[in-house]
């Protein structure tokens, strides 16, 4: 053999060698021959975090059986079922495809859950004819006070109700147990809305809608505080008769001040509380003479206070054409206080979730629950549109 061809022939061995090596090598530290643990054990209703530390730009898919559960780096799984569940894990990076196998056992928890909502962790209603008197104040009640009313009145199974006054009236609760994020609807809110008997309101009577938020305990200390809240986007949410980032401020009425009646029998003053919003926007909230307490809140010793939130249409509207008698429509889905309690169009599902912009997210589940009043209306001699809740519960948990 020519030596020239020798050594270019011995030196493309070695290359390709070498390149052989350099590649068997990559593969090795792109994919590492164990990811998961052959099996993994966790109670119902808690959730399972598998993290795999693989390179960013690797693509995951994790499949039980042939049904792709999630497409993320790290896993999170939860299952209300006593159950073992085959996973798959296929990872796909710089064209090479490995696929990893492991088991989730999901056994019974220790003790016992609850359904029902376990604890309320915040209250502020807004100006309303039933605020001061749903939960009751009491003569020097604090923020705490009216928190723990709010608690006794809708935790576990026995419930009354609280009401949340006008736009931006607030309730936080919360869980003893993640409910999780399953196909279909997964938790239901308990409110006082009813639909009319005629044909003609179909779906139609007192519905009184509040946007729902919810929150993953992802450091699970029990609290709200760091995890972020998403909107359930119910079938209003993106449309352009619904306003984001709305805001309202309600100004304490002088006690002083004469009131302003009305040329209707029930207007007792028409200048009773004076509020405005970020909109440029104006106006009084009616006393009635239906409820003689106050509607501003007497534990808030400020002059004003806001809330926020995300504004829906008006829904109530006068059928009379008289004033006489008020409907409230109800809106097709994702929403507290808009249909009947025994009705699955109470039911939410945590698949609608948004985050701040609007996108579907997909949580595993859910700990914390803030319902507000979505509306800013009055319903003539009815008052304002004030979202109730008597309670709620997970709809998979027996």
């Amino acid at each position: 053999m020519n030596r020239n061809l020798f050594k270019i022939a011995l030196f493309s061995i070695l290359f390709l060698g070498f390149v052989a090596c350099d590649k068997d090598d990559r593969e090795e530290d792109l994919l590492p021959a164990e990811v998961l643990k052959e099996s993994y054990t966790i109670d119902r209703f808690k959730v399972l975090n598998i993290a795999t530390a693989l390179p960013s730009g690797a693509k995951l898919t994790w499949s039980i059986k042939d049904s792709i559960i999630s497409e993320n780096t790290d896993l999170d799984f939860i299952s209300p079922f006593q159950k073992n569940y085959p996973l798959t894990l296929k990872v796909e990076i710089s064209g090479e495809v490995k696929v990893y196998t492991s088991s989730i056992n999901v056994v019974k928890e220790a003790g016992t859950y609850s359904k029902y909502i376990f604890s309320v962790l915040d209250f502020r209603p807004a100006v309303g004819q039933f605020t001061n008197g749903i939960p009751e104040y009491t003569a020097g009640n604090t923020q705490a006070n009216m928190i723990a009313a709010a608690k006794k009145a809708i935790v576990g199974s026995n419930t009354s109700l609280v009401s949340l006054g006008g736009f931006g009236g607030y309730v936080v609760f919360g869980f003893d147990h993640t409910i999780p994020n399953m196909d279909g609807r997964d938790f239901k809110i308990l409110g006082n809305a009813f639909w009319g008997n005629e044909a003609n309101e179909a779906r139609s009577g007192s519905c009184e809608p509040g946007i729902i938020m919810v929150a993953y305990d992802k450091n699970k200390n029990g609290k709200p505080d760091d995890d972020e809240w998403y909107e359930i986007a119910g079938s209003e949410y993106f449309k352009n008769t619904t306003i984001k980032n709305y805001e309202i401020t309600y100004f304490k009425p002088d006690a002083a001040k004469s009131p302003v009646t009305g040329t209707e029998f029930w207007q007792f003053d028409t200048e009773y509380i004076k509020w405005q919003d970020n909109e440029g926007k104006s106006g009084y909230k009616v006393q009635n003479v239906f409820h003689d307490q106050s509607y501003y809140p007497l534990w808030i010793a400020d002059a004003s206070y806001t809330l926020k939130g995300t504004k829906i249409a008006d829904n109530f509207y006068d059928q009379s054409g008289e004033g006489s008698y008020w409907v409230g429509k109800s809106f097709e889905f994702g929403y507290a206080d808009n249909a009947p309690n025994n009705d699955e169009a109470s039911n939410i599902d945590i698949s609608w979730a948004v985050d701040k912009n609007g996108k579907y997210v997909k949580l595993p589940g859910i700990d914390f629950v803030k319902v507000y009043t979505a509306i800013n209306q009055e319903a003539g001699w009815l008052g304002e549109v004030s979202t109730e809740v008597s309670g709620a519960y997970d709809l998979h948990l027996n």
